[in-house]
């Protein structure tokens, strides 16, 4: 079987059924003592170009990247462990942006690695510490699912060949982390990550589009575009954040738009 048919979550769950990992279904890995760690990469040509992004935004989003994965655990973040893969031509001043654009998060590097690479690579380790880690797999029937912010902004700027910078919600993730059952960050499309809540706590997730807040310009398509960075949490008590559907008995995703079903296609690697 190839990675194109297994697909990246079906590989996880291969890599879990065979014992070769573990506790890989959340957003970040819990160490223990509260310690919260994450990791992402980005690679050029798979998740960005450099004729339609500064090195600076590349920085900034390698870095956001992985905080929003410690907001979504309720995190603080403590560091930032880089590791650059770079031809040999590139410039020493377009290094120093990128770094410059880590350093707009306000989370220190603490670490890291070089390594010559036939194109760029940059990948971030985060690191932070929590008092509660909501994880997936809590939510329960009845609860209402929320988001911190709009969605549709990577969508939208793709369709005219531009980024935006993904937002750092780490305040907000610390506020819900309190009291959610299940929480994540919107990075796959709302539909794939609606399904991997659904899936981890086992329960149907209902989604009424029409409420869930859309960034400038987004249409109900680019919901299902990824790389929105907001986060999606199953709590009791909305408390102030956008309420946008619920959490039922049964299992799957129900997306509606005033009331009929809608599909919405994510990102997939290796698709």
């Amino acid at each position: 079987m190839k990675l194109s048919e297994l697909g990246e979550f079906g590989l996880l769950a291969e890599l879990e059924r065979r014992g070769l990992a573990r506790g890989i279904e959340h957003d970040a890995a819990e160490l223990g003592d509260g310690l919260v760690v994450t990791q992402d990469a980005l690679v050029e040509g798979v998740h960005f170009r450099l004729d339609r992004m500064s090195w600076r935004d590349l920085g900034f989003r390698a870095a956001a990247v992985n905080l929003s994965d410690l907001a979504a655990s309720g995190a603080l973040p403590e560091g930032l462990i880089v590791t650059l893969g770079l031809p040999a031509e590139t410039e020493v001043e377009d290094v120093l942006e990128l770094y410059e654009g880590i350093a707009e998060t306000a989370v220190p590097v603490v670490g890291g690695d070089t390594t010559a690479a036939p194109q760029v690579v940059v990948s971030v380790t985060a690191l932070g510490r929590s008092e509660r880690v909501p994880g997936r797999a809590g939510a329960r029937p009845g609860d209402r699912l929320v988001v911190t912010g709009p969605l549709g902004a990577a969508g939208a700027a793709f369709r005219e060949a531009r980024y935006v910078r993904p937002p750092i919600r780490l305040d907000e993730g610390r506020l819900l982390a309190r009291e959610a059952h299940a929480m994540l960050d919107v990075s796959d499309g709302l539909g794939q990550d609606a399904g991997h809540l659904a899936a981890r706590s086992g329960c149907r997730v209902v989604i009424e589009l029409e409420r869930v807040p859309r960034a400038p310009g987004a249409t109900v398509e680019d919901l299902g575009f990824g790389e929105d960075y907001e986060l999606l949490a199953a709590v009791a008590d909305p408390a102030g954040f956008v309420e946008v559907g619920r959490c039922e008995e049964g299992s799957g995703v129900d997306l509606l738009l005033d009331g009929r079903p809608v599909a919405l296609t994510g990102y997939r690697h290796f698709g």
